[in-house]
C-alpha cells in the first residue's frame, strides 16, 4: 500500500518530524492539531472555546489538501489540557459535525504541545 503525504498551507506546518497527515488505502490520517493560526503562528485565542474553532478549521484545511472534508471524517481522537472543559469544546465541536457523528475518544493529558488546551486527530474517508 502506498502512502501519499498532506501538505496544507492552510494549517500550521508540522511541529517535528511527522506530516499533516498521510493518505493510505482510501483513508486519510491526520496528525493532531493544535490552535496554532497557520499566518501568525500564534494561538488563536486562550479559550478552549477559541482554541477548538481553530483546530477544527486546521483539520478542514488538512482534509481538503487530501481531498477530503469534515463530513467523511470517521473517528477523531480529542486531547483536553484540562476535561474541565470538555463541556465547553464539547458545544464547538458538535457544531462541525452532522450526524452520524464521528466516533470518538476524549482523554485529559498531562500537557500538550506549547501549552494549548485542546488538539484533536481525525481519520476520514476519501
Amino acid at each position: 500500500m502506498s502512502r501519499q503525504k498532506v501538505q496544507s498551507d492552510a494549517a500550521p506546518a508540522a511541529l517535528g518530524p511527522y506530516s499533516q497527515a498521510i493518505v493510505a488505502g482510501g483513508m486519510v490520517y491526520c496528525s493532531g492539531q493544535i490552535a496554532l493560526d497557520a499566518k501568525t503562528g500564534q494561538f488563536a485565542g486562550d479559550t478552549v472555546e477559541a482554541q477548538t474553532h481553530q483546530v477544527l478549521r486546521n483539520l478542514q484545511a488538512v482534509l481538503a489538501a487530501a481531498g477530503s472534508e469534515l463530513a467523511k471524517v470517521v473517528k477523531t481522537t480529542v486531547f483536553l489540557a484540562d476535561m474541565g472543559d470538555f463541556q465547553a469544546m464539547n458545544g464547538i465541536y458538535a457544531t462541525y459535525f452532522a450526524e452520524p457523528a464521528p466516533a470518538r475518544s476524549t482523554v485529559q493529558v498531562a500537557r500538550l504541545p506549547r501549552d494549548a488546551r485542546v488538539e484533536i486527530e481525525a481519520i476520514a474517508t476519501l
